[in-house]
């Protein structure tokens, strides 16, 4: 496994965990990030980024991105 932080800009990945303390899981899967899900980054800078998941573009910064196992 690897953080989504890792993953290449414009290939689709799928999230096999998510890690953290509970409400920060909470808030990743409300935003959609759930194990089995697939998602794609649109862009990366400075370890921040774009995601494009369930059709809608989200927007993470490094730290959070990082708790998004693939």
């Amino acid at each position: 496994m690897m953080p989504l932080t890792f993953a290449p800009v414009g290939t689709p990945a799928v999230i096999r965990k998510i890690i953290g303390k509970d409400d920060v899981r909470q808030h990743l899967a409300e935003l959609g990030f759930v194990a089995g899900q697939e998602v794609t980054v649109v862009s990366s800078l400075n370890g921040n980024l774009i995601i494009n998941v369930k059709g809608s573009r989200i927007a993470l910064d490094q730290k959070m991105a990082q708790r998004v196992m693939l």
